[in-house]
Formats: C-alpha cells, sequence, structure tokens
C-alpha cells in the first residue's frame, strides 16, 4: 500500500511531468537533422612546465557538424556549450608531435555528432624551455640638437632574463630599448622605457621595463 500511495500521490504533477517530457522527446524526435560548419579555437592542456612549443602553431580548426537544427542554431549561444579542440599534452617531449582531431579532442553537446575536422591532424614542435641574461642597450635619437650630444648614460638594470626554445634563446645576446629622445635634454634626465626583442617567441622574464638615465654635454 505505502507503494501505491507514492505513485498516486500529486498523480496529476506526475502525469503533467510526463507528458511534458514525452512533448519534449516529441519535439526534438521530429527536429530536421543540419549539418553545418564551426570554427573554433584550438586549446591544449597539461603541457609541461619545461617545454615549449615552437614555431607556428594550429591556432583554429574547421569543425564539420551534423545534428538536429535547434541544437545547431544554439552553438556558441550564452548558457549553450560552444564546440571545442582540446589537446592533452601530457608527458610531451622534445620533437614534433602530431595529434587527430576526432570525437577523443572534439567537445560537442549532446545530440550533434563530428563529421569531420579540417585539417584532420594538428602537428606541434616541442622544444626545452631556457632562460638566459642579457645585456639592455639604450636606442638615443635627437643627438646633436642644439648642438649637445649624449655624454654618459646608465641603464638599470643593465640586464634582463629572456625566456622561450633554448634554440631561439640562444640566438639572444642582448635586447634593446625603445628609442630615448635626446633632442630636449640639457644637462642629465632619466627616462622609463620597455626593453625589446627581437623574436617573437622569446619573451621578457618579467618586465621589459627599465630607466635610462643620461647626461648631455655640449660638443
Amino acid at each position: 500500500m505505502r507503494h501505491l500511495r507514492w505513485i498516486t500521490e500529486h498523480i496529476g504533477w506526475k502525469l503533467l511531468a510526463l507528458g511534458i517530457a514525452v512533448l519534449l522527446w516529441i519535439l526534438v524526435a521530429s527536429e530536421p537533422e543540419l549539418s553545418t560548419f564551426v570554427t573554433v579555437p584550438l586549446a591544449y592542456k597539461n603541457l609541461p612546465d619545461d617545454m615549449e612549443i615552437s614555431g607556428e602553431p594550429v591556432s583554429s580548426i574547421s569543425l564539420e557538424l551534423r545534428g538536429p537544427s535547434g541544437e545547431l542554431a544554439s552553438l556558441g549561444e550564452i548558457g549553450g556549450l560552444r564546440p571545442a579542440v582540446i589537446i592533452d599534452m601530457t608527458g610531451v617531449q622534445q620533437g614534433e608531435r602530431t595529434y587527430p582531431i576526432g570525437d577523443g579532442n572534439v567537445k560537442l553537446s549532446r545530440g550533434v555528432h563530428l563529421v569531420r575536422a579540417i585539417p584532420s591532424e594538428a602537428r606541434f614542435e616541442f622544444e626545452r624551455r631556457a632562460v638566459r641574461t642579457v645585456d639592455v642597450l639604450p636606442q638615443f635619437e635627437g643627438e646633436g640638437a642644439g648642438g649637445y650630444r649624449v655624454d654618459q648614460f646608465t641603464v638599470e638594470p643593465k640586464q634582463l632574463q629572456v625566456i622561450g626554445t633554448a634554440s631561439r634563446v640562444a640566438r639572444i645576446e642582448s635586447v634593446v630599448t625603445d628609442r630615448v629622445d635626446v633632442s630636449s635634454v640639457v644637462g642629465a634626465s632619466e627616462f622609463r622605457v620597455n626593453a625589446f626583442v627581437d623574436d617573437p617567441y622569446v619573451r621578457f622574464e618579467g618586465s621589459p621595463q627599465v630607466t635610462v638615465a643620461v647626461t648631455m654635454k655640449k660638443k
């Protein structure tokens, strides 16, 4: 009797919920199935701390998807599950490695299926990370204005650390500052400027800002 009471209790609400569930199933089942292309960024996870991606990596993937029209129409909407390609780089070693793009690393909402990915593979080149301390060389412009030239200068800090793949970091012997305009300086002055490393795959370990102190002298 207790089990029977559980079934019959609030029978109206239970029948209504059942009816809504059946209606939703019918609506989804009757939706036309469509296909579409979406372009999504390629993301990765679990890259070891001592490794770097070298060269120009694949940054986006085109996915051909198939599914109910309602699900495809809501791709990317707030609250919806946006398709994503996520590569797991756990345990990678130095050298090249190719990752197939398929169901194992493509995240899709329920009812949506992956037909193909373009490109179907993503190849990465991995290299050991390296850090190097290099000199900072100031650049001046406007010397000679009013008959003054740079007599003395200092840079603080005079060295900065750069970080990146070992092969690229090994090529960096020094970095330069943004140009310091001394055309209006008479006597001594200080400038806060940023240093610049001439390799897009090498970056500074910390702030690139330095102080350039300059003393001008009459020719």
